[in-house]
């Protein structure tokens, strides 16, 4: 099976172009927006234009050279958008780093990257790196962006603004462009670093063509006019950084938001037209509706599941290619004035569509919202390849697949069902890892995916997953198999399997050593007949609990899990849970112990629970 993108492959280019040509282009007052005591402030193309390239002479004036790395530590803001314009118009390449990581995962970033700046947005990220900098020998210059972090870094933004305006001068700014627009399209724009499934994070390599690709072949089929934007995923991510080069080259106005938990209010004060989300977003939308409805009288319920048995009908029908009418299409107007209307105004009354990714969605959930007159484009890709591959548009939309390829991308299936992937989106290589990059990217340019999945009429549907990574319905990618080994260092554990892959968060099955646990027991003076017994304990169950998080340091926080079950019996060979070399077989212990993970999810306590299907 093969599909390839409609319409010729985008003409190379540079992000450092895209940014010259949409600040001059569109020159709005309001390219940004940014929430300040409560008000939304906007920042015009000009100030952006010239506060980037103040920053950038500025880490000129600091000794960074052309090919240099400067990491970013930051929540998302307008000062993590202009710090990248920044190194990317300078010739550097910057390396985003999630906020949420704690300090004790910063120093293999910044040692493999070779970062020698990072700008840090609080105090909070400051101390962070304070507290490891002797571990980061290339590190030379740490650059805060609240004044109220200056106890803790080198220099403010300020600072660096006020360095890079005293030698800001007519023929110094056209030197800049000029050495700006010198970057060629396969020079490297950032190295993100994704999760590993043996350990190390690996660095994706990302040219400026590559990211430039996506962007533009996204705008062809995903329109935008005059809309205003929602920033809210962690530009860290891929997906948000992409999407946010697609909106500034699109004159979209774009309104920061630093937390996820303010989103809602956002949506009513902004009043976006776009947003970009992970599943998890339209998931707590969801829920809230139906919480709502089922929280009401008799009437209230009874008209909201009529409404939505209406719009489901009316779903089928323009899926389907036929517009309603008649009886279903008034049914269908009083539904959305009664039910609809009020989910729409909670996005704040005028959203086009949302795009979803970095995890699966719900066909259930993204058919709820298109037939509330909700739109939700379901897209797919990952760090390596910049990140689109395909992606559902207003044209060729089909719920339950990620849509079709994008310009210039080609897609096959390969003889074991793998997705593989080829074109100008696919990354260069991983940093300082050529057998990584070997094993990922094939001799004719195919990158393998891990993902498993068909394709039917052009587009892309996603079945199962190859990789060992978790994927988690927030769209956080972790690596299972560190954690667990760290699990594993007990003396108290024989195994341990994190599950968590589309869930909300991840938890994790333990089987105890029971050698040790019961020898625990007996000194205890701990009576009991069989393991099940023995597991059932509060001592026990403390006592296991104690073992596995007191291994589980310096994880972030969405890698640590919130639940864990104890398992009476080992995993094995015989069970089909274990493979003849004795790994771990996920996907088989998931389905073995479906009752008992849902069961976990499902209840709000206790943390640590005993059992087995």
């Amino acid at each position: 099976m093969y599909a390839r993108g409609e319409g010729e492959r985008p003409a190379p280019g540079t992000l450092n172009a895209l940014f010259f040509r949409a600040a001059r282009t569109y020159d709005k007052p309001d390219a940004m927006l940014v929430r300040v005591d409560g008000k939304w402030q906007p920042i015009s193309h000009a100030t952006i234009v010239e506060r980037v390239r103040r920053i950038a002479l500025g880490l000129t004036a600091l000794g960074i050279a052309r090919g240099d790395r400067v990491a970013i530590l930051s929540e998302n803001r307008p000062e993590w958008a202009l710090a990248d314009y920044a190194c990317l118009t300078a010739g550097f390449a910057d390396v985003p780093i999630y906020a949420t990581l704690p300090a004790e995962q910063l120093p293999y970033l910044l040692q493999d990257s070779g970062a020698v700046a990072v700008f840090v947005s609080t105090s909070v990220q400051a101390e962070k790196v304070k507290s490891i900098r002797s571990q980061a020998p290339a590190l030379r210059h740490v650059i805060a962006f609240d004044e109220s972090a200056r106890h803790a870094a080198d220099l403010t933004l300020r600072d660096l603004e006020a360095r890079g305006a005293s030698v800001d001068t007519v023929d110094r700014a056209a030197e800049y462009e000029r050495t700006a627009h010198a970057v060629a399209p396969g020079d490297l724009a950032t190295i993100i670093y994704t999760s590993g499934t043996t350990g190390a994070p690996k660095g994706v390599m990302l040219t400026h063509d590559n990211i430039h690709s996506n962007v533009e072949a996204t705008r062809r089929v995903v329109p935008i006019e005059n809309d205003v934007a929602l920033s809210f995923l962690p530009l860290s991510h891929i997906f948000e950084r992409m999407g946010d080069y697609w909106f500034f080259a699109t004159g979209t106005t774009i309104a920061y938001v630093e937390s996820f938990d303010f989103v809602p209010l956002a949506m009513q004060e902004v009043r976006p037209s776009i947003a970009l989300s992970v599943p998890r977003l339209y998931e707590k939308m969801y829920a809230r509706v139906l919480e709502n409805a089922l929280a009401g009288g008799a009437v209230k319920k009874r008209i909201f599941f009529w409404a939505r048995a209406v719009a489901d009908r009316w779903a089928d029908e323009t899926l389907a290619g036929r517009t309603p009418g008649g009886l279903l299409a008034a049914q269908y107007a009083l539904a959305q004035k009664l039910v609809f209307s009020k989910l729409k105004a909670r996005t704040g009354g005028r959203l086009r569509y949302f795009v979803s990714g970095g995890a699966p969605l719900s066909p259930e959930i993204n058919k709820f919202f298109y037939a509330a007159g909700l739109t939700i484009l379901e897209g797919y890709g990952l760090t390596e390849t910049s990140p689109v591959i395909g992606v559902n548009t207003p044209v060729h939309f089909r719920i339950g697949t990620i849509g079709k390829p994008i310009a210039g991308v080609e897609v096959q299936i390969a003889q074991d069902g793998e997705i593989l992937t080829r074109g100008p989106h696919v990354m260069k290589g991983y940093f300082n890892k050529p057998d990584a990059t070997a094993e990922a990217i094939d001799a004719d340019g195919w990158f393998h995916t891990g993902d498993i999945g068909v394709i039917e009429d052009g587009f892309i549907r996603i079945t199962d997953r190859k990789k060992d990574i978790i994927v988690t319905a927030g769209g956080k990618n972790i690596a299972p198999q560190p954690i667990e080994n760290l699990v594993k260092t007990s003396k108290y554990v024989s195994q341990a399997v994190m599950i968590g892959d589309r869930r909300k968060y991840p938890i994790m099955l333990v089987v105890p050593n029971y050698e040790q646990l019961e020898k625990w027991a007996k000194r205890r003076n701990i009576i009991w007949t069989d393991r099940s017994q023995l597991l059932a304990m509060p001592t026990i169950n403390a006592k296991m609990d104690k073992e596995v998080r007191e291994k589980l340091t310096g994880l972030a926080s969405f890698e640590m899990p919130k639940k864990i079950a104890l398992l009476p019996a080992d995993f094995s060979v015989d069970s089909g849970e274990l493979t003849p070399t004795l790994k771990v077989k996920r996907r088989v212990i998931e389905k073995n112990c479906k009752s008992l993970i849902d069961s976990l999810y499902e209840a709000s306590d206790p943390a640590i629970v005993a059992g087995r299907d």
